[in-house]
Order: C-alpha cells, then structure tokens, then sequence
C-alpha cells in the first residue's frame, strides 16, 4: 500500500519549521509556531541586487550561473577551503538554489531540455567531513540565527547563506533546508519557479513573490523569496504559520523536532452512501518522514457496506518497518436513508374543452427527501385545436436519479371557442412567438414617420469581425455623449482580450461619467453574445447599476469598461459590447486585441493598426440614437408595420473610418438606439417580425426589459413575438430597442387588433 501524506508535512515541517525561526534572540526558551520577529543590532541584512534566477539571463545579456559552474559553498576562490573554514554570517556568492534548465555558453556540458533535479551539497555534506553522515528527512535539526551553521541528529552542516532579515522578515535558504529533508528540488525555466517534489507532492515558489503553491493551491508568505547571489531564499514565519509548525528558541538555537512518526489518512470516494446498498470505496495515503517503509495497517470502525443510516466514525493507521505507529486519522461518515422516489402529480381545471379554450394545468408534484430537478412533460399545450381524447403526462426525476410518471386525459370536443390565430394573439407569453403569414405582413400598412437625434457619437470597431493577431482595432478622439458598440472573434491560436482605452489628450484634468453598459461573452455563439449584451445594456440603464466617475489626469491613459476584460477569450469566442458615457472634453479612444497577460497600456502606441477586412465594419458616426414620435393613434381594426434598419425609411449612418481616413457605412445600423414613442389604440397587440433571419434581441417596453428569439429552420420572417397588448383604452407605448450583434436585418414592429374575448 503506498501511503504518501506524512513526507509531505515533513519536508514542510522542516521548510517551514526552519522556516518560522524569528530574526529577534530569545534569552530564555520559547515554545510556539509563531515567534515575533524584529531586527537585531548587528544583524546582517542582506539586500537583493540585480539577483539573477539560474537558467535565465542578466540585463546585459549574459547567462546566469547553473549548478555545473557554480562556485561550491564555503570554498574559496582556490577551490580547497573546507566546510569547517567558512565563517558565520558569509555572504561570499553560493551555488544557485535552482538548477538552471540548461548549460550556460560556453560549458562544455550537453544542453539539458527538462529541469535538473540534481542538488548541489554543502561542503559539510561531503563523505570526507562526514563519513558516517545519517540520511536526511528526520531527527532534531537545529538551526543558527545570523549563521551558516545547522545540526541534524548530532551532525553538523553549513547552508548556502545564513539566516538573515529582509525588510523585517526572516529568510533562510531553501535549498539547505531541502537537502537536509531529503526532498527533491529542480527549477522550471519556463515557470520560473523552483520546485520541491516528494512523490506525487509539490511545492513551488517564485522569484520576488508573497506567494507559494502547495498542491496547486496558493498560499501567502509574509515577505517575498528573492535570490541573493543564486541562493533563493524564503521567508519563515509566514510557512511556520500556515502549517501550524511548532519549534523553541535557546539563544541563538532553534530547534525543531522532526517527528519520525508515520502519517495516515484516508478519503472516501462516493459522494453519497446509501444504507444497505452502498459499497464504501476507501483510498488511504501514508509515508514516513524518514522513509522507513510501511508494513502495517489498522481500522476502527470500518464498515463496506453500512446497514442503517446515521454518523459513524472511522479511524486509520499505519506501522512502519521500526515498529512505530501513527496517530489514527478520523473522519467521520454520514449515510443516508435510501432515497424515496419523486411523485409525479398535476391537475387540470376541466376535463372538457372546446377547440381554443386555454387549458390551465397546475403542477403539484413533490418529492419529500430531496428535490425535483428534471420535468419532461407530453401534450401539455395551452390549448388544441383538433377534436379527440388527450393524454397529459409528466415524468419527474429527482436529485438521485429516481424518477416517476403520471398521465391524464382530457377531452377536446368539436366545438371552437377560439381558432388558432385567435388564441395566439390573446394568449401567447410576452417574449413568446407564434406564427403568422410573414408574405401577409409586408401588407399591413406602412407607419410613416420622420425622426430627431440625439447627440450620439458612436464609435463602432468591430471591423475586423474576426480578429487573427494583436493589433489596434479603432482609434478616434471624442467628446461629450459617447457608444461604444464592440463585436469580435478571437481566430488566434491563443487566449485574447478586448480593451478600451481613454487618454486625456487635454492639459487640465478630464473626467467621464458611464452611464450604462452592457456585456456579453465569451461564447462561440456570436447571437447570444449580441442579444445578452443588449439586454443588460437596458437592463443596467434601468438600475443605474453600471455608472462610474472616471477622473483622468492630463496625458494620463486608463482601461475603461472592466467588464470586458474579466474573462480572456479562447480560441474561437466572441465578446460584444454596448456601453454609454459622457466625457467633458475631447478623449482619445483606442480599442486594441492583446495576448492575456499583456498589459495593453505598454503596447497601445506600438500595436499594428489591423486591416478592417470591410469598412463598414467599423467608424465614428454621429446622432446615433434616432427618436421616433407618432401620435395619430395606431390601431383602430387595421393591422400596422414599422420597418427599421431597412436603409429606406431608416438609412444607414455615413460616418468616417478615421484610421484610414475613408468614409463609412453602418450597414444595418448596429450601435444606434430606437426611441419610439407611439399612441396606439385599445386592444392592440404589438410584436416584434425579424424579417431578415436568425433574430435574438431585447427591447424595453414602456421600461420593462423584453427578450425575444427567432430561430429554427423554418421561415423566421413568419415568427413574431410578443412586446405588449394595451388594455380597454389608448396607452403611450414606448419602446427603446436596438439591432443586436450577430443577428440579421431588417425587422419591423408589427400592430395588430386583438380579438373579442370569449366565455
């Protein structure tokens, strides 16, 4: 059986251990995982200078020193010092902590293409000074404040660079600490960490960082690792701490005892046991902190199949080959009951109904030790209109895969209260479509109109659509009520971000004032970007939720809309954006595609101006939101049409491509907001007929937030969907909607007379 987990908290219980020594002297023994620390007179510091990580270069080009060139610690420039002759407190330069992952120029060594695992030992760690030296990874080890010199089971050795202070936090070396655990320890040039591997553990730490991983997970130190003279160094409180590492203080000793104790533990693989039915699958994990081997195992209250519910506690531990036993690890493990199945259970309101005539059916099913997470139902339309026998059935499933069925049947006589178009009209949900003759509706009689503006200037960059490198996607200078329309897809073999960029041009301060915004993305569907950034750019106009005061200093530069960069696009997805603010004075904008991990503020003035594939992709067009009145009252028996974005009654912006200094079109007039304010008479249905395509969008509605989708592969021109009904008298209809990104045009707002309500 291999068991794992004590080698890990040994090598950490000496890192760390030794790591927790505080820089301050005790004069009396102190007991604890935490000791204050605080600087000592005469206590050396040293400071990082220029410290190059093995395996990379300095500024000036050259390769730092490896592990095969690298000068001995404790020798001198002759080579023959011995360990015994280095003096506490040296600071001459040591071997690099981490093995470089190649050879420097020049050595006559072969090149290496993974991490060098090899670690450079001390002199004192040589078979001439200690011909009888124990194996590491155990014992008491003691460690010497502002000194090289270190102890383990009555041995001594000597660490790459004495304990010292950095900006307050103790330091030690890592790499001694390592070789007197008996760990393994490499550098990843790529990463640029260096790395601690015990079996399937790992630790790694990063040059200049308060942070390490143990496992994966991060964890945070008091001070930064640096590197002194290719000797990594790290802070030890702050690992002490996180470990719970305990050790005392005698003068300048500190001493920890290595527990040689075996270490046990389990885990339970099932997510869920069930009483009587479950089989309990058990993977243990143990080592020795000295690698003694495991030769014993023992269980307390360890059952594979449970009989009854309720809490049990089991227990686990080990004996090693020296006869010693671990501390038992508990855990505790709840069964359950075995699950009752979910009910199945609705009702109808008649078991009779005309042709047209709305069928309520109310669901009442329940499931009385978990919860239903899956309906699928079978005939359950609001209505029919055919005559027959009708079977209703619903099946449930519950949060355990259990599942039930029921079915009812109801009668639809030969009687019609309402036809099909009747009953689609009174009754489909607002933002449900039903069908109608989409040839019949370029019939209904055309609104005429004129409209105002507002003063809107929109700058719209999604020209490239496809975005294939980094680049600078628009660039314009703008002042006062802005729109920001983005919509891109990143075609690169890497991850990407869209950023905005604001740079006060101006010599005083400038400031903007977001006023809404509203993004979508990443997803490879480019439709639900375009109608999800619609809908929260409404949305969060509704409640304020997006305004922002930004404050920019003069030739100051700052990423604006965070939104947007939250989330990295892959390979493949699409981003869309809609966004508002005003500036009071003229702000350069620049919208730019980067690498993640760039900082976009370093490039912007160096990235390539990308090709638009297509000028009317993008520009700056002014009066982009189009205000449209009609009050002769709509409606009246007759049945209306809106068109919009048809480049007829409602043209396409003209604008200007200022980076290539062209004109442009904003064909379909994506980016430009619809205001229209109508009368419209008593019982009057109002919907929404794309009559282009795929159509996915949004619209407010007299303020409320309506979302609507025609897809499929039949005819979307004969889908329409519902906005609003008014109600017995003339209502003021206001409707703000907008073309959504990815979506086809043009689409108009159909008015039709709704029918007589029935009984």
């Amino acid at each position: 059986m291999k068991l794992k987990s004590i080698s890990l908290a040994a090598a950490l219980l000496v890192l760390q251990a030794a790591l927790a020594v505080p820089a301050a002297m005790a004069q009396a023994p102190v007991y604890g995982s935490v000791v204050q620390e605080e600087n000592l007179p005469g206590h050396q510091v040293h400071t990082l200078t220029n410290a190059v990580a093995a395996g990379t270069t300095d500024s000036n080009g050259v390769p730092a020193q490896s592990p095969a060139d690298a000068t001995v610690p404790g020798n001198t420039e002759s080579g023959n010092a011995e360990a015994g002759n280095t003096s506490e407190g040296s600071t001459k330069p040591q071997a690099p902590e981490a093995p470089a992952s190649e050879q420097p120029a020049g050595d006559s060594a072969s090149d290496h293409s993974t991490p060098d695992t090899s670690v450079p030992g001390s002199p004192s760690d040589t078979a001439a000074d200690n011909p009888a030296a124990p194996p590491s990874g155990g014992g008491q080890l003691i460690l010497y404040m502002n000194s090289t010199r270190m102890e383990q089971d009555g041995q001594e050795y000597t660490s790459s660079q004495p304990m010292t202070v950095k900006d307050g936090v103790s330091y030690v070396s890592i790499r001694s600490l390592v070789d007197r655990v008996g760990y393994q320890i490499a550098y990843d040039a790529k990463t640029k960490e260096t790395i601690i591997k015990y079996g399937d553990d790992e630790l790694r730490f990063k040059t200049d960082s308060k942070t390490y991983r143990v496992n994966g997970k991060t964890m945070t130190m008091k001070g930064a690792s640096y590197q002194d003279n290719n000797v990594f160094m790290v802070p030890l409180t702050s690992i002490t701490q996180a470990l719970n590492i305990s050790y005392k203080v005698e003068g300048k000793k500190v001493i920890m005892q290595l527990s040689t104790k075996p270490v046990a533990s389990f885990t339970v693989l099932n997510d869920k046991i069930i009483a009587g039915e479950t089989t309990v699958l058990y993977q243990t994990k143990s080592s020795s902190p000295k690698g003694v081997p495991i030769v014993d195992e023992r269980w307390e209250g360890r059952q594979d199949i449970f009989a009854s519910a309720g809490t049990y506690t089991v227990s686990y531990s080990v004996q090693d080959a020296n006869g010693e036993w671990s501390d038992p690890y508990v855990r505790t493990i709840v069964v359950a009951n075995p699950n009752v199945p979910p009910v199945a259970q609705f009702k109808t309101d008649k078991d009779q109904y005309k042709m047209g005539e709305p069928i309520t059916i109310t669901d009442l099913s329940y499931d009385e030790d978990g919860e239903i997470v899956d309906r699928q139902w079978m005939n359950n339309y609001p209505a029919f209109f055919t005559p027959g026998p009708v079977i209703i059935q619903l099946i449930v499933t519950d949060n355990d895969g259990a599942s039930s069925k029921i079915e009812h049947t109801i009668n639809i006589t030969t009687e019609t209260l309402y036809t099909k178009d009747e009953f689609s009209k009174l009754f489909t949900p607002i933002g449900s479509n039903f069908t109608i003759n989409g040839g019949e509706a370029l019939g209904y009689e055309r609104l005429t109109y004129t409209y105002s503006t507002e003063p809107y200037t929109l700058f719209k960059d999604n020209g490239p659509e496809p975005v294939y490198s980094e680049g600078m996607l628009y660039r314009d200078t703008i002042s006062g009520l802005t729109r920001f329309m983005t919509h891109h897809v990143n075609k690169t073999e890497e991850k990407g971000k869209v950023y905005i960029i604001a740079k006060n041009i101006n010599e005083v301060p400038a400031n903007l004032e977001v006023i809404t915004s509203g993004m979508a993305g990443p997803d490879i569907y480019a439709e639900i970007t375009g109608t999800k950034s619609v809908a929260r750019y409404f949305e969060n106009y509704k409640n304020d939720s997006k305004k922002q005061t930004i404050t920019l200093a003069p030739g100051e530069s700052k990423i604006i809309f965070d939104d947007m960069i939250k989330l990295a696009l892959k390979p493949q997805e699409t981003i869309s954006f809609l966004g508002d603010l005003y500036s009071d004075s003229p702000i350069e904008y620049t919208s730019v595609f980067v690498k993640d991990g760039q900082d976009p503020l370093e490039v912007v003035d160096t990235l390539p101006v990308l090709d638009p594939i297509q000028s009317v992709m993008r520009g700056t067009f002014t009066d982009s939101t189009r205000i449209f009145e009609h009050y002769e009252t709509i409606g009246g028996g007759k049945n209306y049409r809106l068109s919009l974005t048809d480049n007829s009654a409602d043209p396409f912006q003209i604008g200007t491509d200022t980076v290539l200094g062209v004109s442009s079109v904003n064909a379909g007039n994506y980016g430009v907001i619809y205001k229209i304010k109508l009368r419209v008479a008593p019982r009057t249905l109002i919907t929404f007929n794309p009559r282009g395509g795929l159509y996915m969008g949004a619209a407010l509605i007299n303020g409320n937030l309506v979302s609507f989708s025609h897809t499929g592969k039949d005819n979307v021109s004969s889908q329409t969907s519902v906005l609003h009904r008014t109600g017995d008298s003339e209502e003021i209809v206001e409707i703000w909607t907008t073309p959504s990104a990815g979506s086809n045009l043009p689409f108009s707002i159909l008015f039709m007379p709704l029918p007589e309500i029935k009984h």
